[in-house]
């Protein structure tokens, strides 16, 4: 490798991606892996979109389909406390990739070390360095914080797809209040959200303003490369759901959001303030901001708890422009 090759390299930010794939996952990673300014150093798998023997199958799949050779590490099979959900088959398709018409086979073998131990080990490792990048239920990052709560201060920053704030209205899509992955283990949410480390959250008051039409997937399908034609065939089903689910032509881009905010956060504003998480009745699953500045009368919940950020604005073009430019710009590889 050039001096010139490895300085750029080292430039990289370095990233753990915690995964449930999911087909806004694989989107994600090959967004992420494209960019020239992220290194993936790990991914993790959790359950949430499949079962985690599915998530992890379907992350090393993707991970020799797209040349990614960072460690794949398998992750949490059950929320903490919650009994599971199931898996999202009307969502995600049977295999969690959309129904691909071929088999999602890996020859790949996973990291020896549970997630939450590869998570430990590298942030351990590299203080200070490594950006979280969390695209399912929290599940692994929670059980690093409950083995080494040392972690939270480790992490250079945490950046979650989930939650719903009820701003631009928009609430919930697994209940009226609660977005799905956060719903897949409340516990875990409450827990990272709370923990000292700097978290930006990306929520449905975003992810469901930013929508990709079918000529943008034509688009990675003509000028993406084989990464890019996988796209459009692994969408087909996620965009027929949102048709029957949320009479849209598209999709919303959840995960792929949260790349973007890594990447260019200017593109999202943003409000501060201590993030809660209900963890049982009908509200399981809420989050809740109190936000910096406001005085409350019932302000004991969130009192002497980290401040965190949360998205409450995008510029959906320039996200979707983001995405699409890095994916085919990326198609003659890095």
């Amino acid at each position: 490798m050039s001096t010139k090759a490895s300085t750029n390299a080292a430039a990289r930010l370095p990233v753990i991606f915690d995964t449930d794939p999911g087909v806004d996952d694989a989107m994600a990673l090959l967004f992420a892996h494209r960019h020239p300014a992220v290194r993936l150093v790990g991914i993790t798998t959790v359950f949430g979109n499949a079962d985690v023997a599915v998530t992890t199958r379907n992350t090393l799949f993707l991970a020799e389909r797209f040349g990614i050779d960072a460690p794949v590490a398998r992750g949490a099979a059950l929320p903490l406390v919650r009994p599971p959900r199931g898996a999202a088959v009307e969502v995600h398709g049977h295999d969690g990739l959309g129904n691909l018409p071929e088999p999602v086979t890996a020859c790949r073998q996973p990291d020896a070390r549970a997630a939450h131990h590869f998570i430990i080990d590298t942030l351990r490792a590299r203080p200070g360095e490594v950006t979280l990048v969390a695209l399912g239920p929290l599940t692994n990052l929670a059980l690093a914080l409950a083995e080494e709560p040392a972690v939270a201060r480790l992490a250079r920053q945490v950046i979650v797809m989930g939650g719903a704030f009820g701003t631009n209205g928009h609430g919930g899509n697994a209940s009226p209040v609660a977005e799905a992955n956060v719903l897949s283990d409340p516990h875990a949410a409450d827990a990272v959200f709370t923990a000292p480390w700097p978290v930006t959250i990306v929520g449905l008051d975003v992810t469901h303003e930013v929508l990709m039409d079918d000529a943008a997937f034509a688009r990675l399908r003509d000028e993406g490369g084989a990464e890019g034609a996988f796209l459009w065939d692994c969408s087909r089903h996620y965009v027929r759901f949102y048709g029957r689910a949320a009479g849209v032509r598209g999709c919303f881009v959840h995960d792929a959001s949260a790349v973007a905010c890594l990447l260019e956060p200017a593109l999202f504003g943003q409000r501060a303030g201590a993030v809660r998480v209900v963890c049982d009745g009908i509200a399981m699953g809420q989050t809740i901001q109190a936000e910096e500045g406001k005085r409350y009368s019932h302000a004991e919940p969130w009192a002497d708890l980290p401040s965190q950020r949360v998205c409450t604005s995008v510029r959906a073009a320039d996200v979707l422009a983001l995405f699409v430019r890095t994916v085919c710009g990326g198609a003659g590889g890095r």
